[in-house]
């Protein structure tokens, strides 16, 4: 965090011929304050750091390979009829639930996603928001001998197609209707979502706060698949959808640390000017958390990260293709599965 320098003993004896002895100080002490302000202190930080957008998406990096291949059936958005009645569904079924079941269900860590069904047509559609790399890469970097920054493998981004896989979502989950809406409005949503994907690019698991308790400093906000549909569906509000009065929640990993500590970002401390103590520190904290570790290795890394984040309370966080630590606090981290309601079309007009 750039930081406004000390004005220092030599500042006191800088007067001007025949100056007023006590005068000085004055136009110092406002010039300081004008540096500070440029400058930014921390108590005038915005906090939680806003998510950053980009004019366009990138091509991933060859390097970055997904297990699993990102939207396998992806079909483009269709253009409604503006008469048509359009069925909106909430969708959530346990992460990784084509693998593991319901193992992750019991834990509440689910996936969310939107399902659309057309009345004239009879068509049903889902759309989803996730990973490009699946949420290892999106979470931690690679460490690569030939590279001295850590490498991230961190996009995110929207998934159509046309179906909606009833048994993957009733089975463990949720299928049930949320609102209607017309064809207009959703050929608007399906603009904004365009314009959403190409500029919101990276995923963000972590949501930091200051503590568990309510109304707690929020210092980093998550951007992952259930803000993805929370944001479609103020949205959806804005262009006129009545939402059901039902409970929905959603699944939020939390950090707890207090104030964080701007660090700089790639160049800054991994460049061939960079600080060199603080590029060992981080590439150490990251390297326990290197992927398809033997059974011995992972129990070890296992205790690497206690000491870490838990014995030294040290987290250092990506976010916005910069670094920040974070001084970690009780509980640490914590997975919750809370409520947060539908939009009011009303509230949500009224916030416009």
């Amino acid at each position: 965090m750039a930081q406004a320098g000390s004005a220092g003993p030599g500042s006191r004896g800088l007067r001007g011929a025949g100056a007023a002895p006590e005068r000085a100080p004055w136009s110092w002490t406002l010039a300081l304050l004008w540096l500070a302000a440029a400058a930014g202190t921390p108590s005038r930080r915005q906090w939680p750091v806003p998510y950053r957008r980009f004019s366009f998406r990138p091509e991933p990096d060859p390097y970055c390979q997904a297990k699993y291949t990102f939207c396998p059936a992806s079909s483009p958005m269709p253009v409604m009829k503006g008469d048509d009645i359009i069925e909106v569904f909430r969708l959530q079924a346990p992460v990784w639930e084509f693998k593991y079941g319901d193992l992750l269900g019991h834990l509440k860590i689910m996936h969310d996603a939107i399902g659309f069904r057309s009345t004239l047509t009879g068509k049903n559609y889902t759309m989803e928001w996730y990973e490009l790399f699946q949420l290892g890469n999106c979470t931690f970097p690679h460490l690569r001998p030939e590279m001295n920054a850590p490498f991230w493998c961190n996009q995110g981004a929207a998934c159509f197609f046309e179906g909606i896989d009833d048994i993957h979502w009733k089975e463990n989950g949720t299928l049930v209707l949320v609102a209607t809406i017309s064809g207009n409005a959703f050929n608007k949503m399906a603009k904004w979502v365009k314009r959403d994907n190409e500029t919101g690019i990276y995923y963000e698991t972590w949501t930091v706060q200051a503590s568990p308790e309510k109304g707690a400093e929020t210092w980093f906000e998550s951007y992952d698949c259930s803000k993805f549909v929370l944001r479609t569906y103020e949205k959806l509000a804005e262009f006129g959808a009545e939402f059901k009065k039902i409970e929905t929640n959603y699944t939020r990993i939390f950090l707890y640390s207090g104030e964080p500590t701007y660090l700089g970002n790639e160049t800054s401390i991994f460049g061939p000017t960079g600080n060199k103590t603080l590029a060992l520190a981080i590439k150490r904290f990251y390297y326990p958390f290197k992927p398809h570790l033997p059974t011995k290795e992972f129990l070890l890394s296992l205790l690497q990260i206690f000491d870490a984040v838990i014995i030294h309370r040290q987290f250092y966080l990506f976010y916005n293709f910069e670094y920040w630590f974070l001084p970690m606090k009780f509980p640490f981290i914590k997975i919750t599965y809370e409520e947060i309601p539908l939009p009011n079309k009303n509230k949500t007009f009224s916030s416009l």
